[in-house]
């Protein structure tokens, strides 16, 4: 069976996640984005797996069901030097002894608990427990593995189960890195809130024998992913390097000489695409047989606030996300499968925008030092400049 999942996101415990972000919620939401498997998050925070326990009821094998939606127990973890790790866990039990033998001083206070642990500890800790774990987000400067390591080795010491990619990285970009060639691609949300412009953003689609733990480590061990959805990457926040006051886009080499300092005096973040080039070994992609297409995709109502220059939770914008779905039931099916026709019965001008997505004839304003970026719908908008050596 197909099933679309996405593997992290963050409860109403987590530091800046909606109050919202609960199960009762996520779980109509999730239906509505045409998600049939979503990560709880959080699994690590004892007042999170109550709630989990009170509202959902265990359908076996790792999956707590609640309004028909199923969840598998995920969570985020903040490592030695600021890196983050995802794993997924077999069940309630499990998540409870894994709580209680991580050492962390803000578990019960944070759904996103910080520890001293670094990439070996954590790797031989979830494996102990027979969890999954691999970096989240794992080329983002902040927070992502090779923020500070050359190699998933080093960090890790052995090969962990997966690699997430993160909103601002796709495959092309990741396959120009030699060593993960042996391992599947995660795309997942990382959402803080649970609206369907959020949950489900990324996602993956796999191919599962049921909708178990045992199934899911089974298609992630074998490489059984079909297809990963996601992003465009330069849309993504940290994409290019860019200053983190002004989000002025900077020339990597221009904002070495500058010290990593703007002129408007903020920090200049390096961006995904630089740090990628930094640890590729190819200057195109070289893909595994056994890899799945990246399929480029935004929001939906992300997409109506664009076209039509309104804020995402208008009336204008929520109007016509509300009329498409119950037109076609689900978001993934209106901006992958209906035809364009059809949708453009509905909206001509939505129509028009996610024909540009399907065709990958976007043009964008990328994103970097914490800024999403933004499509030119609209051709009279000014793209801004790179700084540049040029005009350095």
């Amino acid at each position: 069976m197909l099933v679309n999942a996405d593997f992290h996101l963050h409860s109403c415990f987590s530091a800046a996640s909606s109050k919202d972000m609960v199960i009762r919620n996520m779980a109509p939401k999730a239906k509505l984005k045409g998600l049939g498997l979503l990560g709880t998050g959080d699994a690590l925070h004892p007042g999170w797996l109550d709630i989990i326990e009170e509202t959902t009821s265990y359908s076996g094998d790792g999956i707590y069901t609640f309004d028909d939606m199923d969840f598998i127990l995920t969570t985020e973890v903040e490592g030695k030097n600021r890196i983050h790790h995802v794993i997924i866990i077999p069940d309630m039990d499990i998540a409870r002894e894994l709580s209680d033998k991580l050492p962390s001083n803000n578990k019960g206070i944070d759904g996103r608990p910080k520890t001293n642990y670094g990439g070996v500890e954590l790797l031989e800790l979830a494996h102990e427990h027979d969890c999954l774990i691999g970096p989240a987000h794992a080329f983002t400067p902040w927070t992502g593995m090779y923020k500070s390591f050359d190699s998933i080795y080093d960090c890790y010491g052995k090969k962990p189960d997966f690699v997430e990619l993160g909103l601002s990285a796709d495959t092309d970009m990741a396959d120009t890195v030699s060593e993960l060639k042996d391992f599947p691609f995660l795309t997942n949300s990382d959402a803080h809130s649970p609206w369907p412009h959020r949950l489900g953003r990324e996602f993956n689609q796999m191919e599962l024998e049921d909708i178990s733990y045992s199934s899911i480590k089974k298609a992630i061990k074998h490489r059984d992913i079909k297809a990963n959805y996601g992003m465009v990457p330069n849309l993504g926040k940290y994409h290019m390097t860019a200053c983190t006051k002004c989000y002025k886009l900077i020339d990597p080499l221009v904002a070495k000489d500058m010290k990593m300092k703007c002129d408007c005096g903020g920090r200049i973040k390096k961006g995904v695409d630089f740090r990628i080039s930094e640890i590729a070994d190819y200057d195109e992609p070289k893909h595994p047989s056994f890899r799945p297409k990246y399929v480029h995709m935004m929001p939906l109502a992300e997409i109506i606030a664009s076209v039509y220059d309104k804020g995402v939770t208008t009336k204008t914008v929520q109007g016509l996300w509300q009329k498409l779905i119950d037109s076609f039931k689900t978001e993934i099916d209106v901006l992958i499968n209906v035809g364009l026709k059809d949708i453009g019965h509905v909206d001509s001008e939505i129509a028009s925008a996610i024909e540009s997505f399907r065709n990958n004839t976007l043009e964008i304003v990328p994103g970097g030092g914490g800024q999403y970026g933004k499509i030119l719908f609209k051709k009279e908008v000014k793209k801004p400049k790179l700084v540049t050596l040029d005009n350095f």
